[in-house]
């Protein structure tokens, strides 16, 4: 299990997706800057939190043409509850292995109950990430006003 680092590619990813297909990451993100999102779960305050912000923030994030989206080791009735309970437009996918995920990516892992910690990336358009927010614990994740910002620098700066 090894971190990843700003320039490192981000790993071709397969999930299910609530309310069909797959998310196949990192080419679900059309070639935008897109935001990775591993959530505890359903049952995590701290996750509900993070996903509700960026669904509010989806103007500011559509403006820096950023595209979002989560998973979870939650099961596809309990994510479809959590897509409406908070309107959630972005992809959401389910039965995420974590165990699998966090050998790619470098994600920690509660090992009982089995979930992956709360885990973000920003990736660029060409698929590598920007910068990396690891946690192990409920708190410490990324929130949409940072991404906006990060994305800004970026396009501002780029050579």
């Amino acid at each position: 299990m090894a971190l990843l680092h700003p320039g490192d590619k981000f790993p071709a990813l397969t999930v299910a997706r609530a309310g069909g297909g797959s998310l196949q990451l990192p080419d679900a993100l059309d070639s935008h800057f897109g935001v990775v999102l591993f959530y505890r779960g359903a049952w995590c305050p701290y996750c509900n939190a993070q996903l509700r912000a960026f669904q509010r923030a989806k103007g500011d994030l559509a403006e820096v043409g950023a595209q979002v989206v989560a998973l979870s080791v939650d099961d596809e009735a309990t994510t479809a509850e959590l897509i409406a309970k908070h309107g959630l437009e972005f992809g959401v996918g389910y039965d995420a292995d974590a165990r699998a995920l966090a050998e790619v990516t470098g994600a920690f892992v509660n090992d009982d109950p089995l979930f992956l910690q709360s885990t973000g990336f920003v990736l660029s358009p060409a698929g590598q990430v920007a910068v990396g927010v690891y946690s192990t614990g409920a708190i410490g994740r990324l929130v949409p006003e940072d991404v906006i910002g990060l994305i800004r620098y970026l396009r501002a700066h780029a050579t």
